[in-house]
């Protein structure tokens, strides 16, 4: 199975997703749904949600609440995305002028408050107490990792050992609990669910790789925004992390200055991403996501073998085949 089978699978029960968001977003503010709007029709797969619905397949469940819970992920994401862009000073997301530099950075804050809370809101209708104790513990770690790559941003003797860290509370955490979540829905056994824990928070971590590796060598119309745009955020991501372990003197010295100015020109860019390369810090991170999607599917293995089991391990594999 590859990715667009496991789209066209899932593409009844992800319109089905998208109408519980429509119907959850409505508010007689109207700014509130035209700035959420603005960020959820710009060109996300739905990700999160997909994952949500395959393992509530692979755990046999066939009710209505997946559709609720997905678009309560979805919310999360939307509300970290909204929060990110203020926190980076963000001029562009998937493309497009990001939010905060439309509607200002009070707009996007409060905004993004608003889906947390009706994240919540519908956490208590759809949801039970073990989910809604699995997302409220997911939230609260997502804000953690926000907070430690905040204070790591710029420290370019960051270890790799911190910046997975980061990774694994700011992203895998959340991807782990749409995968929790379906187990959950499915009356899956605690092991079963734990498995689908881990498979979350491998996936969600190699995800995380391949993203900040992609900053670094990807083109910028397939990827979605500016390459290099994480140094210039002071963001200091795995493929550095490596490479600055091997890097000259002289190039600790082009990278920290890079990080201090900010605003980077093409040759700066270049020059870094050549540096990397040499120093094999593009393949040592794409290689760190492959081990972790092959753990990944490991987790898999004590389920049987079916069509939504052949889905996650699709969208396993899509993680680190995506346009380099």
């Amino acid at each position: 199975m590859q990715i667009q089978d496991v789209f066209r699978t899932y593409g009844d029960d992800l319109k089905r997703v998208e109408e519980q968001m429509e119907t959850h977003l409505r508010s007689g503010v109207h700014l509130i749904p035209e700035i959420i709007h603005h960020l959820i029709g710009s060109g996300g797969k739905r990700f999160r949600p997909l994952l949500l619905l395959s393992t509530a397949s692979l755990c046999g469940y066939k009710g209505e609440k997946k559709y609720a819970l997905s678009a309560v992920i979805e919310f999360i994401h939307t509300a970290t995305l909204l929060h990110d862009d203020v926190i980076d000073e963000a001029t562009t997301r998937r493309g497009k002028i990001s939010a905060n530099n439309i509607w200002g950075n009070a707009a996007s804050v409060l905004v993004g408050d608003f889906l947390y809370s009706k994240s919540f809101k519908l956490m208590t209708e759809y949801g039970n107490l073990s989910i809604i104790k699995l997302l409220s513990t997911t939230t609260n770690t997502m804000s953690e990792g926000e907070v430690l790559q905040l204070v790591k941003c710029g420290e370019i003797n960051i270890s790799e050992k911190e910046y997975l860290t980061i990774i694994e509370k700011k992203t895998a955490t959340l991807i782990s609990a749409a995968c929790a979540v379906g187990g959950i829905l499915g009356n899956a056994s605690d092991d079963q669910v734990e498995a689908l824990t881990r498979f979350g928070m491998r996936l969600g971590s190699a995800f995380q790789i391949t993203d900040d590796t992609l900053d670094y060598v990807a083109e910028e119309d397939v990827f979605g925004k500016a390459i290099g745009k994480d140094l210039e955020e002071g963001k200091i991501t795995l493929p550095l992390i490596h490479a600055l372990k091997k890097c000259s003197s002289e190039e600790k010295k082009l990278i920290k200055r890079a990080v201090e100015e900010k605003e980077q020109d093409e040759k700066a860019i270049s020059d870094i991403v050549s540096m990397m390369h040499r120093h094999d810090g593009i393949n040592y991170s794409l290689n760190k996501a492959k081990t972790y999607i092959g753990e990944a599917k490991g987790y898999l293995e004590s389920f049987e073998n079916s069509k939504p089991k052949a889905a996650l391990l699709a969208i396993s594999d899509y993680i680190i085949e995506r346009n380099i």
